[in-house]
């Protein structure tokens, strides 16, 4: 019996992960990547195809395999992440937030910070030639 409620709940929860990672693209204070990495884990343990599709999404694909590869950042997204982090902060400051809540707020950023800046960071995985090519095959000046 409680098998066949462990996987619906897996699905559930990548589902609910995937939703809240596409809302991240556009939010600044909800992060991406940790509930796409989040999503593949429960799909994983739901549905193979599922967990075959969030694998295969251009934007997704590569930072799950830089994550699996050794639990590293790309240098770009991290920068993003920071980037994020300090407008979202500013905002706060700049709309009267009371102080309390912006100590609070700064307190879990630096803590995600912190987080972010420990993992090691990949480079980007080149996917374009080193130099330009003619058409004929040969090397350009």
């Amino acid at each position: 019996m409680m098998a066949l409620l462990v996987r619906p709940l897996w699905l559930f929860l990548g589902v609910v992960s995937s939703g809240l990672g596409l809302a991240g693209t556009v939010l600044p204070l909800l992060p991406t990547t940790p509930f796409a990495l989040l999503a593949a884990f429960c799909f994983s343990r739901s549905s193979e195809s599922l967990k075959n599709w969030i694998e295969t999404r251009p934007g997704i694909a590569p930072v799950l395999a830089d994550w699996r590869e050794g639990g590293a950042i790309r240098r770009s997204v991290k920068l993003m992440a920071l980037l994020s982090m300090l407008a979202s902060a500013l905002i706060a400051w700049l709309a009267g937030v009371p102080v309390w809540a912006l100590a609070t707020q700064a307190g879990v950023m630096t803590c995600a910070a912190a987080f972010i800046l420990s993992r090691p960071t990949r480079r980007r995985h080149s996917t374009t030639r080193s130099a330009p090519y003619a058409p004929e095959g040969r090397l350009m000046p």
